[in-house]
């Protein structure tokens, strides 16, 4: 059985006062694709923030490799845990490979140049984002979806065995969406990465999902297998809409068809 990496329980979080998430327990093993869903506005990105630490939680306690994650240092922290969130604003303008180099901070001393490995990690993580040809680029001139693909890559330049994505394929073409998924996928296959995505394309999280956690209203309310989870009844009361659900022939996997009410009879 695999080993848990990330242990949450009875966490809450409030903003001002008002309650965004509460009693949340989740755990997601080593090696494991785990998706965090639910409609906008139920807490995912809260979820993910009080997991790394740009936020702090009212109660509960978050574990990583058994470690309470709060007591961790930022470099011990950083080496265990890459994080890529909906943000992607850089306060000062780099050049693309620049920004992906950042990736690099948690494994070098103050003062210490950047070496021919570095360079060699940063080069192969702007490769697998089909961003080699712009690494000279100014960062602050790229579109959304580039911005993005630049900012997974310094993920990946971190060399962290455990990612936390924030809605990754927010702003990304299908190919790039396909792309950046498949390689998470193979890495957590063949070496044992660990992630745990916000994913907003239901679609999506049961191509690539070993295993779903759904919130709503600031609450996880079901968990499982996505086929276990994302039947057309739950996918109906979480988010109102009909649809239809079936294992497609191809991929083994679930396949859901939505029905808006301009198509039901």
């Amino acid at each position: 059985m695999a080993e848990t990496r990330l242990e949450i329980n009875n966490l809450s979080f409030s903003y001002t006062g008002t309650v965004t998430i509460d009693d949340i327990a989740l755990n997601v093993k080593r090696g494991e694709f785990t998706g965090l869903i639910g409609p906008n506005g139920c807490g995912k990105s809260t979820v993910l923030k009080n997991i790394y630490r740009a936020l702090t939680p009212a109660a509960g306690s978050i574990t990583l490799d058994g470690k309470d994650i709060f007591k961790m240092r930022s470099r011990e922290a950083a080496l265990k845990l890459a994080v890529v969130g909906q943000e992607n604003e850089v306060p000062f303008d780099f050049l693309v490979e620049e920004i992906v180099a950042m990736g690099r901070s948690p494994h070098k001393k103050l003062f210490d140049a950047d070496t021919a490995e570095d360079a060699a990690v940063v080069h192969h993580a702007l490769e697998h984002l089909g961003m080699e040809s712009m690494a000279k680029r100014n960062y602050k001139h790229l579109s959304g979806g580039e911005k993005q693909r630049v900012l997974i890559a310094r993920a990946i330049a971190q060399e962290s065995n455990f990612l936390i994505l924030d809605e990754p394929a927010n702003h990304l073409d299908i190919s790039y969406q396909i792309k950046i998924f498949d390689f998470l996928k193979r890495r957590s296959a063949e070496a044992g990465l660990t992630v745990l995505s916000a994913i907003h394309d239901l679609n999506m999280a049961a191509l690539y999902c070993d295993r779903v956690y759904v919130m709503k209203e600031g609450r996880i309310i079901l968990s499982g297998a996505p086929e276990e989870v994302l039947t057309p009844e739950n996918i109906f009361s979480i988010f109102g809409v009909h649809c239809d659900a079936a294992i497609h022939p191809a991929t083994g996997k679930l396949v859901i068809a939505y029905i808006p009410a301009l198509f039901q009879r």
